[in-house]
């Protein structure tokens, strides 16, 4: 068979193929914990932190790291955090009672959950942990909230509708900026029940020139009230900074190019069902747009911060020095990218089929929830780790199906080229997937349980079962 399909060829580390390499091992983990599993190394996670404080630290401004929990739930992550000397962002009460039994000191946590019910607040006040204000009730629940647990409240306010290109950037979350003075002068000023700290924002997409826009706005709402409220001392800007998944940026302009030819019916499928993972077409014109996560690209991590930080003003004046002349501390509450290179996710094959339309169908021990995130797909080339190798078999195009009994439950909506048909017990490894993809949409329907998850501690040649911590 040709080889038809484009390639997406994922960046990795030496600890993956270490576990990608040892079937042996893989069937040990296995039958010790389950399958599907999540592994995650410690290692690289600490080595991402490192990154960032490398690049935040060639700056006169404080700064604060934050750990955006949502994007993993494995707890081990969050001592590995704090070691690292970096704080975590919570987003509900559990996140946040977890952290507190885990000893997580106060100043090391923020809760930006989007709903705040009783309870969770009056967590964070007990414990006087930071809450960021999204909407006048939250104000309203925590004036009535202090007074019986005998505190001043710790928050910051969320801002958004941001001006960027003479229109506002749209969230449901946080105030408009516009009504954020009214607040912070009819309701905050002068209200012993709120120690007012800082501002907040978290833009949706990736535009470093609408976070740095964002960033000069809020630094001019900071130099208007500090001395209204003295303890005002950071800026935080939440999440969302580019990571890139993959080597090469050709395969990622082919495949889209590829993927268009195919939903035009100029080619045979790529994706289940021929889906357009966002493009349509009409009047045979591809209309639309990918709606996946920029998988490739080149301005990521430490450069994508570095442009933020260096967007110049009307005045020509930059973020950085505008945080530095003011002493703001900067926080970021990053979750992807901090992630970056720290999971795997792998599965046994359980079967193996072919359907009505010819399609290699490969029956995984997990299902689609236990890959998934808000992208329209996750486009990675998976790894096969052959328990019998045979140079002899033909190579096939296939599809990863899953447990439930849904038509949808296709693990990768992509056609996958593999060197063989795999057989029973062979194992399917997804690689990078901690961020967002392991937990952030995980089901227990059918009553499955949830993929175990473990770690790695430290960077080795080779692992044993005994490395592995749940």
């Amino acid at each position: 068979m040709k080889d038809t399909l484009p390639k997406l060829t994922p960046i990795t580390s030496a600890w993956m193929h270490n576990i990608i390499e040892d079937f042996n091992l893989q069937d040990a983990l296995f039958n010790t914990y389950g399958s599907p599993l999540n592994i995650h190394s410690l290692p690289s996670f600490e080595d991402n932190i490192t990154e960032y404080q490398e690049v935040l630290n060639a700056y006169n401004f404080k700064s604060q790291l934050f750990f955006a929990r949502k994007a993993n739930k494995f707890k081990n992550l969050i001592e590995a955090a704090v070691n690292s000397g970096i704080g975590v962002d919570t987003a509900s009460y559990e996140e946040l009672k977890q952290c507190l039994d885990l000893q997580v000191e106060s100043s090391k946590l923020i809760s930006t959950a989007a709903i705040k019910n009783k309870e969770l607040l009056e967590l964070a006040l007990k414990h006087n942990v930071v809450i960021i204000i999204d909407n006048k009730d939250e104000l309203i629940e925590i004036e009535k909230l202090v007074k019986s647990v005998d505190c001043v409240a710790q928050i910051g306010i969320r801002v958004s509708g941001f001006a960027h290109n003479n229109a506002k950037l749209f969230s449901r979350f946080g105030f408009d900026i516009e009504d954020v003075e009214p607040i912070l002068d009819d309701y905050l000023n002068g209200n012993p029940s709120f120690n007012l700290k800082g501002f907040h924002f978290h833009l949706d997409g990736y535009s470093t020139a609408q976070r740095g826009n964002a960033l000069h706005q809020t630094i001019s709402l900071f130099e208007s009230y500090k001395s209204t409220f003295p303890n005002l001392s950071f800026i935080d800007i939440g999440g969302g900074i580019l990571m890139n998944y993959l080597k090469s940026e050709t395969e990622w302009q082919t495949f889209q190019e590829q993927l268009k030819e195919a939903i035009l019916e100029k080619r045979p499928e790529l994706t289940y069902k021929n889906s357009g993972l966002g493009f349509t077409t009409r009047n045979g014109v591809v209309e639309g747009k990918l709606a996946t996560y920029p998988y490739f690209n080149t301005t990521n991590k430490a450069n994508f911060l570095g442009e933020v930080l260096e967007t110049l003003n009307s005045q020509d004046i930059p973020v950085y020095k505008r945080l530095e002349d003011n002493e703001i501390e900067l926080r970021l509450e990053p979750g992807r990218s901090l992630l970056n290179q720290v999971g795997i996710t792998m599965a046994r094959v359980a079967h193996r089929k072919v359907d009505a339309r010819g399609n290699h169908l490969i029956g995984l021990e997990m299902n689609m929830s236990q890959l998934k995130s808000s992208s329209a797909d996750f486009l990675l080339d998976p790894f096969v780790s052959y328990h019998n190798e045979d140079a002899t078999q033909q190579p096939i195009e296939a599809y990863f199906t899953g447990a439930y009994c849904l038509e949808q439950d296709v693990i990768l909506k992509r056609k996958v080229a593999l060197k063989q048909l795999p057989s029973i017990g062979d194992v399917v490894i997804f690689v990078n997937t901690a961020g967002y993809m392991m937990h952030f949409y995980e089901t227990e329907a059918h009553l499955f349980k949830q993929a175990q998850n473990v770690s790695i501690a430290e960077k080795k040649e080779s692992y044993n079962l005994k490395d592995f911590k749940a």
